[in-house]
């Protein structure tokens, strides 16, 4: 399985993990436009879809990935929930943005006993923030996944903001649930590419997620990550972008976004949409361009693109021209039975790519680290 990182002694729960029987988590992705719930149950390597939810939020309830209205958000969850008819309460949530850097790392071979404490002083060197405000959580590549290190070690190392974990944890906790495990976006998305896309360990896919304030770009090969990048900008970029040139409200903005109607501005509103497209493709290209110069073997094999903005129309068309190779949509319930559970299809259907960190999220399970 690929890297997820659950930042150690985040919660106090973590303590009663060892001591419960292996139970899948609810999948909690608390996005800045919308609440996602995916609840998966594992038998025999397969997976099948037991709950789906999609909760929309105002635009104002939380801005740029920082929450305005704690009291709305916790009022969401609980809904969602309610309306779902889930009831573990045991969940696992993420982190992304400006909160969380993910850096690669190379460490000469150690024993295991000394590996935590070096990296933790290798991590001053590496994160723009006091250590002592941050939670560290680290994953040895395996040899076959690291470039050529004069066989050092090749490390991943994750740091997460105190003050954005314990402001993610209490509006869960608020809601009358127990957080379990807290992942990296990324990560989470990698984990649902792994029982949807098996790959072989020489090839290399981007994968992009996108959602309203923040685009996650992860590279991985052979089923390990070797480069992520968060980049502020998303699905909120076409809402202002149309606002501004159409002359409408950042309501009628997002409705237009959502819509492209074909009446007489439907001309000027592609040319808007075009616009961002670029902006996103332009964005996607420097990132990959930037780890071909750091990394050896590093030509892409194909681009997967997620969350809310994935359908934009003429985006992965985009892509594809720009970068010259295959580019599509994620189906993060491509391997997953979904025919059992009572989610409305339509719903499936519409809100399917958003769903990718929720899916990520529910892999997780109690005592997991």
């Amino acid at each position: 399985m690929p890297l997820l990182s659950s930042f150690k002694n985040v919660f106090e729960t973590d303590l009663i993990s060892y001591l419960t029987p292996r139970r899948q988590l609810v999948g909690l992705d608390i996005g800045s436009s919308a609440i996602k719930l995916v609840q998966v149950k594992e038998s025999k390597g397969r997976y099948f879809l037991q709950k789906f939810g999609y909760k929309p939020l105002e635009p104002e309830v939380i801005v740029d990935g920082t929450v305005m209205d704690e009291g709305r958000v916790v009022s969401a969850i609980r809904e969602l929930f309610d309306e779902t008819k889930v009831k573990n309460k045991q969940v696992a949530i993420s982190i992304s943005g400006h909160a969380v850097i993910v850096k690669k790392i190379s460490l000469p071979p150690m024993p295991d006993e000394e590996l935590e404490g070096q990296v933790k002083l290798a991590a001053e060197q590496y994160i723009p923030f006091d250590i002592n405000e941050v939670n560290i959580d680290f994953h040895v590549l395996p040899a076959t996944a690291s470039e050529d290190n004069q066989g050092e070690m090749s490390i991943i190392l994750v740091a997460a903001k105190k003050d954005k974990i314990n402001e993610l944890t209490e509006l869960v906790k608020g809601a009358g649930l127990v957080p379990m495990v807290m992942d990296v976006d990324a990560f989470a998305v990698e984990n649902m590419h792994a029982i949807n896309y098996p790959m072989t360990q020489e090839e290399t896919t981007a994968l992009v997620n996108i959602g309203a304030s923040v685009m996650n770009v992860n590279i991985i090969r052979g089923g390990s990550s070797l480069f992520t990048r968060d980049i502020p900008l998303g699905g909120n970029r076409y809402t202002e972008a149309i606002q501004r040139e159409m002359g409408m409200s950042y309501e009628e903005a997002e409705e237009s976004k959502k819509k492209l109607s074909g009446d007489s501005s439907s001309g000027a509103m592609a040319s808007v949409i075009n616009n961002v497209n670029g902006e996103v493709a332009s964005e996607v290209a420097r990132t990959v361009d930037y780890f071909k110069t750091s990394a050896a073997n590093a030509e892409l094999d194909r681009v997967l693109v997620c969350g809310g903005v994935a359908k934009t129309r003429g985006l992965i068309q985009l892509l594809g021209d720009r970068m010259q190779i295959s580019v599509e949509v994620a189906d993060p319930f491509g391997e997953v039975d979904v025919t059992g559970c009572d989610v409305d299809p339509d719903m499936l259907a519409e809100c399917g790519s958003s769903a990718a960190v929720g899916v990520g999220l529910a892999l997780r399970a109690v005592g997991d680290r």
